[in-house]
Order: C-alpha cells, then structure tokens, then sequence
C-alpha cells in the first residue's frame, strides 16, 4: 500500500516537473502538492538524498528535479520513498527475505502469486515518468496496460 509520504513526494515531484522556471521553494511545492510544509520537508530530505532533486539556499534558492522528469520514473520513486514495491519481503526483488512462518519458500504458492502481483504493479510504476505522471496520463498508461 501506498504510504502518505510517498503519495506526498510523487505530488512534490510533480509539482517540480511542471514548475515553469525549473525551482520552487518549499512553501510554493507545499502549497501546490497539498503537503504539510513540516512533513515537505522531510520528504525533500529523502529525495535530495536519492538523488532525485537538488537544493539550494538564499535568494535564488530552492528544489529542482536533478535530471529532466523523462528520465524520472514513478516506480524509483516509490522505491526510493516507501521502499520494495512486492507487497510482501519473500517476493520482493531488491529485499528478499523468507518469510518465518514458510519452510519452503521454492514450493509457496502464495509466493508466486505474489511475485506475480509484484511484476504488474512494476510494469505499470516502471512504465511512467515522472512527466507522463505530471501531465495527468497516469490514468492513460494504466488503461494501456489493462488492454
């Protein structure tokens, strides 16, 4: 499931992706993403650390995008926010680990359905930028998917 945080740092991404001038202030992204500005800053923490955006002080100051938002894609983000995207460890790519309660992990159905649920929510996060995302064609890619 989607965290707050997460939903936060994909609408502050956005807005940076659609900021005409390249850089906002925290204050302009907290106001345009509907983020609480103390809970802002935290996340622009964490995605200045994941090497998504950079900072600046003073006058000219403020967050950009560290590289154009094509390039950005919506599942890293999640990833770098909310961690592995399987909704459960055994299944997950980047963090295995078995699960305490499974003898045989090789042999658990529940692990390929959800290694299964894991490839589709990736195909589809995987599949949009950041751009595509701020455009509002989020909703575009998924029917994609669907068909």
């Amino acid at each position: 499931m989607l965290t707050m945080k997460a939903k936060y740092a994909l609408r502050a991404m956005c807005a940076l992706a659609r900021a005409d001038d390249g850089r906002l202030q925290a204050r302009a992204i907290a106001e345009h993403s509907r983020t609480p500005e103390k809970f802002l800053e935290s996340i622009l923490v964490d995605l200045r650390e994941a090497g998504f955006i950079h900072s600046r002080r003073g006058h000219k100051g403020g967050h950009a995008l560290a590289r154009p938002a094509e390039q950005i894609r919506v599942g890293d983000l999640i990833r770098a926010i909310d961690g592995p995207l399987a909704p459960v460890r055994c299944a997950s790519v980047s963090a295995y680990r078995p699960c305490t309660d499974c003898p045989d992990p090789a042999q658990c159905e529940l692990r390929g359905l959800m290694r299964s649920a894991r490839d589709a929510l990736a195909q589809v996060l995987d599949g949009c930028s950041l751009s595509e995302l701020a455009r509002g064609h989020g909703a575009a890619l998924l029917a994609e998917h669907a068909a």
